[in-house]
């Protein structure tokens, strides 16, 4: 009797571990997610534009782009689903500092200004700056322009570095009128990054553009995911992810994918 008592009391004592084990198990994933202190429970809220290609845009309706398929990415490694809040640039970073969404994924610099309020990722662009010019152009150097007219939205990191570096700058609103500029001859070239270039590029196999590096003239820039500084868990899980995404080829064939060539690495 006793035998079978003390059988049937392993039994139970078995039956409530593994009860237990499973219940911790379950508490593990949900705590982890609940730790994030995420918008919404289970997904990754995420600000972007959505209207700059080939980032994030909208292609027969639907939002697509490198950031797009990246945040997706990140989102799955984080055993999250991902969810896009598009938002006009202008307001986007400040849409961390109202709970808007819980990182924005949107080619946004890393500055020494912008980490005083908030809180960057592991980069998963290293943006470095080329100048067009004409095939034809003289110009062989960056340092050439010194003298010269570029085009370039005035409020940009690129119109700054055209003048440190001597030019003058003539206004445009984006970069297409500006490469339009370039190809008219009314200027002698205009800055930008070089994933813009690629992305040029591949729209317009036949142009009659050349690339001149920036070399160590133009400091290259660091492009993470941006947080608000009260998630940092959530900023370190990110990374991590982004590390993983980066050593298993995925960001390496997201670049090729939108930009014709690889914008991910130093």
């Amino acid at each position: 009797m006793k035998k079978w008592q003390r059988g049937l009391g392993m039994a139970v004592l078995g039956a409530v571990l593994a009860v237990t084990l499973s219940a911790c198990g379950t508490s593990t994933k949900s705590s982890t997610n609940t730790s994030l202190d995420l918008q919404t429970s289970g997904t990754l809220t995420i600000g972007l534009e959505g209207t700059f290609q080939p980032y994030s845009y909208r292609k027969a309706g639907k939002l697509t782009g490198f950031e797009v398929d990246l945040g997706k990415a990140v989102a799955k490694k984080l055993g999250l689903k991902a969810k896009f809040v598009p938002t006009k640039f202008d307001s986007l970073i400040a849409g961390l500092d109202v709970d808007k969404y819980d990182v924005v994924i949107n080619d946004i610099a890393e500055t020494s200004q912008r980490q005083k309020k908030y809180l960057f990722s592991t980069p998963y662009i290293y943006s470095k700056a080329q100048l067009a010019v004409k095939k034809s152009s003289s110009i062989s150097k960056i340092t050439d322009i010194k003298g010269k007219k570029v085009a370039q939205t005035t409020t940009s990191n690129n119109a700054n570095d055209a003048q440190r570096l001597g030019a003058t700058v003539t206004p445009t609103d984006g970069f297409q009128q500006s490469i339009d500029l370039v190809n008219q001859g009314r200027v002698a070239g205009t800055i930008n990054s070089r994933e813009a270039f690629y992305a040029y590029f591949k729209q317009n196999k036949t142009a009659k553009i050349k690339l001149i590096d920036a070399g160590t003239e133009i400091k290259t820039q660091k492009i993470g995911a941006i947080f608000n500084k009260k998630h940092a868990k959530l900023q370190k899980q990110v990374s991590k992810a982004i590390q993983a995404l980066r050593k298993d080829g995925t960001l390496t064939k997201l670049s090729k994918k939108y930009f014709g060539g690889d914008v991910t690495k130093k």
